[in-house]
């Protein structure tokens, strides 16, 4: 995108905002609030949830289960537990460990692996002192895409499937120059079912108990642990040089980054568990914010308990906002829609009506009159340069001449300028 296109989006984007006076920015700073109004609902009842449910161990998980079960005549959809145990495989305690991933790159056994790909970009300013994205505004001086492959497995070389981990949408010829030619994109993602786990008491031997992990239907982030990372760097072309000068972004490398669920690790679960099978199975929740995390259930509340606050209190400010915004749009167009009513009646009204030509004469007549020197204290107090000769009506005021009574009298809502009250009409005051 060029920087005159950017220009004219973020012009017209300005306009959109502003038009009817802010009308469309209150607007969308009311659905902001609404929404945060939204998210602090759900993050209160998941608060309470999380408060509400038991941290059981993995030992006692089974007992409680089985004695819910046993309490209710009808049987239960599941209950929602909190429990902290150790990763590791099913059977990985009776079997020769058959069924893990093993990292490519550092060797270390997992049962999640995860593969992202970052293209990192560099914009200079240039000569002409301006960046060439929207992007800008917000990332500055480096830009990063990134592409990767969630929850699967990837034990390929990094080089011949460089692009499996890069949808089409995000590289294009540009971004690849200087990439070897063994690592041309391939478009599609090479994928394998990731494996089963379960999680189990740490320190207790030999490991009876566990309770398996139903990742199905899931989309919370995991606890995944930082394996491998590398920077490939990209060999610009000659043009580069020629995109630095006028503000364009140029690739300056590829990260290469590998994140895994390893075997030993100690996490928290929390979701519905039951029984299946006779064994205890979790699954998440898709009301809670969390599955598989590193925090304990108190920090877990503490968290819930600050996003609460923020969005508590973003939603006031982004509330009040709105109504100040929407309520200050209002009133200037309902004073515009006075205004254009106004002319509307006057341009209806006949050009050559009685009381327009009765006006004329009558500021005719004043005009001849005031050939002499009027005392100060006899001046109309609006244009100080003729004799107050009208009344306003009904406050009684003669404070006008006639000319500048006929004209505060055609405007919307004419008001005394002595006491501010509202004038009906005026009339002509004779001195003699």
């Amino acid at each position: 995108m060029s920087s005159s296109q950017e220009r004219a989006i973020v012009s017209l984007l300005s306009e959109v905002a502003l038009s009817f006076d802010g009308a469309f920015l209150g607007v969308a700073l009311a659905f902001a609030a609404v929404r945060t109004v939204f998210k602090y609902v759900s993050n209160s009842a998941a608060l309470c949830k999380v408060r509400e449910a038991p941290y059981v161990t993995v030992s006692d998980l089974r007992s409680i289960l089985e004695s819910e079960n046993s309490n209710e005549s009808q049987p239960s959809n599941g209950k929602l537990v909190i429990v902290r145990g150790t990763v590791e495989t099913e059977g990985s305690w009776n079997s020769l460990k058959t069924n893990v991933l093993v990292s490519q790159e550092s060797g270390h056994r997992a049962v999640v692996i995860q593969r992202t790909l970052t293209c990192i970009y560099h914009e200079w300013r240039g000569f002409l002192g301006r960046t060439s994205d929207l992007r800008a505004i917000f990332l500055r001086s480096k830009r990063r895409e990134e592409s990767s492959s969630f929850r699967s497995v990837h034990s390929l070389p990094i080089f011949s499937n460089i692009g499996y981990l890069r949808p089409k949408k995000f590289f294009s010829d540009r971004d690849l120059i200087g990439i070897t030619r063994h690592s041309k994109v391939d478009e599609g993602i090479d994928e394998q079912p990731q494996v089963p786990f379960v999680l189990v008491e740490g320190g207790q031997w030999p490991r009876s108990d566990s309770v398996a992990v139903n990742m199905d239907g899931s989309k919370h982030p995991l606890p995944l642990v930082t394996n491998y990372h590398k920077l490939l760097p990209v060999i610009n072309s000659p043009h580069t040089f020629l995109q630095t000068l006028f503000g364009q972004e140029y690739p300056v490398g590829l990260l290469d980054e590998e994140k895994i669920l390893p075997l030993g690790k100690e996490i928290t679960a929390v979701g519905v568990c039951s029984l299946k099978n006779g064994n205890p199975e979790i699954q998440s929740c898709k009301d809670l914010p969390y599955f598989l995390s590193d925090m304990t259930k108190d920090q877990m509340v503490v968290d819930l308990t600050n996003s609460s606050s923020i969005l508590f209190w973003g939603g006031i400010i982004l509330g009040s906002l709105s109504v100040g915004v929407l309520g200050y749009a209002a009133v200037r167009n309902w004073n515009r829609w006075k205004e254009w009513k106004e002319r509307e009646r006057q341009l209806r009204r006949p050009n050559n009506s009685p009381s327009d030509e009765l006006n004329f004469q009558v500021l005719q007549e004043e005009e001849e009159e005031e050939t002499e020197d009027v005392p100060d204290g006899q001046l109309c107090v609006i244009c100080l340069t003729r004799r107050r000769r009208s009344a306003f009506i009904p406050c009684g005021h003669l404070i006008s001449c006639q000319y500048c009574a006929v004209a505060l009298g055609r405007e919307a809502s004419p008001k005394c300028p002595v006491c501010r009250q509202e004038v009906r009409c005026s009339t002509r005051i004779y001195g003699s």
